[in-house]
Protein backbone atom coordinates (compact mmCIF):
# COMPACT_ATOMS: atom_id res chain seq x y z
CA UNK A 1 0.00 0.00 0.00
CA UNK A 2 2.87 2.36 0.75
CA UNK A 3 4.49 1.66 -2.51
CA UNK A 4 1.20 2.28 -4.63
CA UNK A 5 0.74 5.72 -2.42
CA UNK A 6 4.27 6.69 -3.37
CA UNK A 7 3.42 5.73 -7.32
CA UNK A 8 0.71 8.45 -7.01
CA UNK A 9 2.41 10.82 -4.94
CA UNK A 10 5.63 10.78 -8.03
CA UNK A 11 2.70 11.08 -11.05
CA UNK A 12 1.24 14.49 -8.96
CA UNK A 13 4.37 15.61 -8.59
CA UNK A 14 5.32 15.53 -12.09
CA UNK A 15 2.24 17.37 -12.66
CA UNK A 16 1.68 14.14 -14.96
CA UNK A 17 -1.64 13.17 -15.62
CA UNK A 18 -0.56 13.73 -17.33
CA UNK A 19 2.00 9.80 -17.47
CA UNK A 20 -0.41 10.33 -19.63
CA UNK A 21 -5.13 13.75 -21.35
CA UNK A 22 -7.74 12.92 -22.95
CA UNK A 23 -10.51 16.40 -22.63
CA UNK A 24 -12.81 17.03 -25.81
CA UNK A 25 -9.16 18.78 -26.78
CA UNK A 26 -7.83 20.64 -29.99
CA UNK A 27 -4.23 19.79 -31.04
CA UNK A 28 -2.48 23.03 -31.80
CA UNK A 29 -0.62 23.16 -34.89
CA UNK A 30 2.53 24.70 -32.86
CA UNK A 31 2.27 21.66 -30.65
CA UNK A 32 3.95 18.79 -31.14
CA UNK A 33 3.01 16.69 -28.15
CA UNK A 34 0.97 18.64 -25.75
CA UNK A 35 -2.71 19.21 -26.92
CA UNK A 36 -5.03 21.50 -25.46
CA UNK A 37 -8.10 20.59 -23.54
CA UNK A 38 -11.16 22.55 -23.12
CA UNK A 39 -14.82 21.44 -21.63
CA UNK A 40 -17.48 21.34 -24.24
CA UNK A 41 -21.50 21.47 -23.56
CA UNK A 42 -22.73 18.50 -22.85
CA UNK A 43 -24.86 18.15 -26.14
CA UNK A 44 -21.44 18.58 -28.34
CA UNK A 45 -20.73 14.50 -27.63
CA UNK A 46 -23.14 14.20 -30.24
CA UNK A 47 -20.43 15.66 -32.76
CA UNK A 48 -17.94 13.52 -31.83
CA UNK A 49 -14.85 13.29 -33.45
CA UNK A 50 -12.34 10.57 -33.41
CA UNK A 51 -8.67 11.20 -32.49
CA UNK A 52 -6.73 11.48 -36.27
CA UNK A 53 -3.70 8.95 -36.44
CA UNK A 54 -0.88 11.92 -36.55
CA UNK A 55 -2.99 12.55 -33.29
CA UNK A 56 -2.87 9.08 -31.90
CA UNK A 57 0.84 8.81 -33.09
CA UNK A 58 2.43 11.87 -31.44
CA UNK A 59 0.69 10.61 -28.45
CA UNK A 60 1.90 7.36 -28.47
CA UNK A 61 5.46 8.70 -28.42
CA UNK A 62 4.69 11.03 -26.12
CA UNK A 63 3.54 8.81 -23.55
CA UNK A 64 6.28 5.93 -24.61
CA UNK A 65 9.60 7.50 -24.77
CA UNK A 66 8.60 11.55 -24.13
CA UNK A 67 10.37 13.07 -20.51
CA UNK A 68 7.31 11.34 -18.57
CA UNK A 69 8.60 8.10 -18.70
CA UNK A 70 11.89 9.01 -18.48
CA UNK A 71 11.25 11.18 -15.48
CA UNK A 72 9.47 8.31 -13.95
CA UNK A 73 11.13 5.14 -14.44
CA UNK A 74 14.59 7.70 -12.82
CA UNK A 75 12.58 7.98 -10.20
CA UNK A 76 11.05 4.54 -9.61
CA UNK A 77 14.20 3.14 -9.83
CA UNK A 78 15.35 5.35 -6.86
CA UNK A 79 12.64 4.23 -4.84
CA UNK A 80 13.66 0.37 -5.91
CA UNK A 81 17.27 1.25 -5.08
CA UNK A 82 16.19 2.20 -1.73
CA UNK A 83 13.87 -0.25 -0.88
CA UNK A 84 16.44 -2.64 -2.86
CA UNK A 85 13.66 -4.02 -4.94
CA UNK A 86 14.90 -7.05 -6.43
CA UNK A 87 17.07 -7.49 -4.18
CA UNK A 88 19.17 -9.40 -6.84
CA UNK A 89 20.13 -6.34 -8.58
CA UNK A 90 22.19 -4.54 -5.49
CA UNK A 91 22.35 -1.30 -4.71
CA UNK A 92 24.96 -0.47 -6.70
CA UNK A 93 24.91 2.04 -10.00
CA UNK A 94 24.55 -0.97 -12.31
CA UNK A 95 21.81 -1.97 -9.83
CA UNK A 96 20.15 1.67 -10.33
CA UNK A 97 20.60 1.24 -14.25
CA UNK A 98 18.84 -2.23 -14.13
CA UNK A 99 16.09 -0.65 -12.44
CA UNK A 100 15.71 2.21 -14.88
CA UNK A 101 16.11 0.12 -17.91
CA UNK A 102 13.25 -1.81 -16.37
CA UNK A 103 10.82 0.30 -15.47
CA UNK A 104 11.08 2.23 -18.44
CA UNK A 105 10.91 -1.12 -20.73
CA UNK A 106 7.79 -0.91 -18.52
CA UNK A 107 6.32 1.85 -19.28
CA UNK A 108 7.05 1.00 -23.31
CA UNK A 109 5.55 -2.35 -23.11
CA UNK A 110 2.40 -1.26 -22.07
CA UNK A 111 2.07 2.04 -24.17
CA UNK A 112 2.93 -0.15 -27.29
CA UNK A 113 0.37 -2.51 -26.06
CA UNK A 114 -2.19 -0.08 -25.41
CA UNK A 115 -2.51 2.15 -28.11
CA UNK A 116 -1.80 -1.42 -30.36
CA UNK A 117 -4.95 -2.86 -29.12
CA UNK A 118 -6.63 0.40 -29.20
CA UNK A 119 -6.03 0.79 -32.58
CA UNK A 120 -6.90 -3.25 -33.40
CA UNK A 121 -10.36 -3.15 -31.07
CA UNK A 122 -11.09 0.60 -32.67
CA UNK A 123 -11.07 2.30 -29.22
CA UNK A 124 -10.38 5.34 -28.15
CA UNK A 125 -8.85 6.01 -25.04
CA UNK A 126 -7.94 9.49 -24.49
CA UNK A 127 -8.89 11.11 -22.00
CA UNK A 128 -11.83 13.26 -22.17
CA UNK A 129 -12.44 15.57 -19.39
CA UNK A 130 -15.81 15.32 -17.77
CA UNK A 131 -18.35 17.68 -18.89
CA UNK A 132 -20.49 17.48 -15.48
CA UNK A 133 -20.02 19.69 -12.87
CA UNK A 134 -19.58 18.93 -8.80
CA UNK A 135 -16.58 17.34 -7.20
CA UNK A 136 -18.01 13.69 -7.04
CA UNK A 137 -19.37 13.65 -10.36
CA UNK A 138 -15.76 14.44 -11.85
CA UNK A 139 -14.11 11.77 -9.66
CA UNK A 140 -16.75 9.16 -10.78
CA UNK A 141 -16.01 9.61 -14.32
CA UNK A 142 -11.54 9.55 -13.73
CA UNK A 143 -12.39 6.40 -12.02
CA UNK A 144 -14.61 5.35 -14.30
CA UNK A 145 -12.48 6.70 -17.32
CA UNK A 146 -9.39 4.11 -16.13
CA UNK A 147 -11.79 1.23 -17.21
CA UNK A 148 -13.19 2.18 -19.86
CA UNK A 149 -13.09 3.90 -23.53
CA UNK A 150 -14.94 5.78 -26.29
CA UNK A 151 -16.38 3.33 -29.42
CA UNK A 152 -17.79 3.43 -32.65
CA UNK A 153 -18.66 7.17 -34.55
CA UNK A 154 -20.94 8.61 -31.67
CA UNK A 155 -17.86 8.12 -28.91
CA UNK A 156 -19.96 6.29 -26.70
CA UNK A 157 -18.09 4.48 -23.51
CA UNK A 158 -17.64 1.25 -22.94
CA UNK A 159 -15.27 -1.26 -21.22
CA UNK A 160 -11.60 -0.88 -22.68
CA UNK A 161 -9.76 -3.93 -23.23
CA UNK A 162 -6.39 -2.57 -23.96
CA UNK A 163 -6.86 -0.35 -20.56
CA UNK A 164 -6.93 -2.79 -18.65
CA UNK A 165 -4.52 -5.20 -20.20
CA UNK A 166 -1.64 -3.16 -21.00
CA UNK A 167 -0.04 -2.44 -17.56
CA UNK A 168 -0.19 -6.45 -17.00
CA UNK A 169 1.56 -6.86 -20.53
CA UNK A 170 4.37 -4.44 -19.57
CA UNK A 171 4.67 -6.14 -15.98
CA UNK A 172 4.55 -9.56 -17.68
CA UNK A 173 6.76 -9.19 -20.22
CA UNK A 174 9.80 -7.26 -17.06
CA UNK A 175 9.40 -10.64 -15.01
CA UNK A 176 9.15 -13.22 -17.77
CA UNK A 177 11.93 -11.10 -20.04
CA UNK A 178 14.55 -9.47 -17.82
CA UNK A 179 13.44 -10.30 -13.78
CA UNK A 180 15.12 -12.56 -11.74
CA UNK A 181 14.39 -16.11 -12.19
CA UNK A 182 12.30 -16.66 -9.30
CA UNK A 183 10.21 -13.76 -10.02
CA UNK A 184 6.77 -15.14 -11.83
CA UNK A 185 3.18 -14.68 -12.14
CA UNK A 186 2.25 -13.10 -8.58
CA UNK A 187 5.10 -10.38 -9.29
CA UNK A 188 3.61 -9.59 -12.83
CA UNK A 189 -0.32 -9.16 -11.15
CA UNK A 190 1.49 -7.09 -8.40
CA UNK A 191 3.37 -4.82 -10.54
CA UNK A 192 0.87 -4.18 -13.01
CA UNK A 193 -1.87 -3.62 -10.31
CA UNK A 194 0.39 -0.67 -9.46
CA UNK A 195 0.29 0.26 -13.23
CA UNK A 196 -3.66 0.36 -13.33
CA UNK A 197 -3.00 2.45 -10.02
CA UNK A 198 -0.63 5.18 -11.68
CA UNK A 199 -3.69 5.07 -14.48
CA UNK A 200 -6.39 5.86 -12.06
CA UNK A 201 -4.04 8.83 -10.38
CA UNK A 202 -3.12 10.18 -13.70
CA UNK A 203 -6.67 10.35 -14.74
CA UNK A 204 -7.80 12.08 -11.83
CA UNK A 205 -4.91 14.36 -11.82
CA UNK A 206 -5.95 15.45 -15.57
CA UNK A 207 -9.53 16.12 -14.34
CA UNK A 208 -8.88 18.21 -11.72
CA UNK A 209 -5.42 19.46 -12.51
CA UNK A 210 -5.25 20.49 -15.90
CA UNK A 211 -4.47 24.27 -15.86
CA UNK A 212 -5.66 25.25 -20.08
CA UNK A 213 -4.14 25.37 -23.39
CA UNK A 214 -2.25 28.62 -22.39
CA UNK A 215 -0.64 27.35 -19.27
CA UNK A 216 3.12 27.55 -19.06
CA UNK A 217 3.26 23.21 -19.24
CA UNK A 218 0.97 23.42 -21.95
CA UNK A 219 3.29 25.53 -23.80
CA UNK A 220 6.47 23.32 -22.83
CA UNK A 221 4.20 20.38 -23.90
CA UNK A 222 4.10 19.38 -20.48
CA UNK A 223 0.28 19.18 -19.59
CA UNK A 224 -2.46 16.71 -21.30
CA UNK A 225 0.07 14.82 -23.33
CA UNK A 226 -2.65 12.17 -24.18
CA UNK A 227 -5.25 14.54 -25.52
CA UNK A 228 -8.35 13.87 -27.53
CA UNK A 229 -9.45 16.27 -30.64
CA UNK A 230 -11.89 18.57 -30.01
CA UNK A 231 -14.84 20.04 -32.24
CA UNK A 232 -13.69 23.25 -34.09
CA UNK A 233 -10.15 22.03 -34.90
CA UNK A 234 -8.90 23.32 -37.84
Amino acid sequence: MKKCTTILLLIASLGYVPSLARAQALVEPTSPFGATAATVPTQMELSYTPPSQATQFRNYTFDGFGPYPIVGSAMLAGLGQVDNTPPEWKQSGAGYGKRFGSDFGIAAVSTTTRYALAEALKEDTLYYRCECTGTLPRLRHAVLSTLTARHGLDGHRAFSISAVVAPYAGSATAVYAWYPGNYGAGSALKIGSYGMLASLGENIMMEFFYSGPHSMLSRMHLNNPQAAPAPGSK
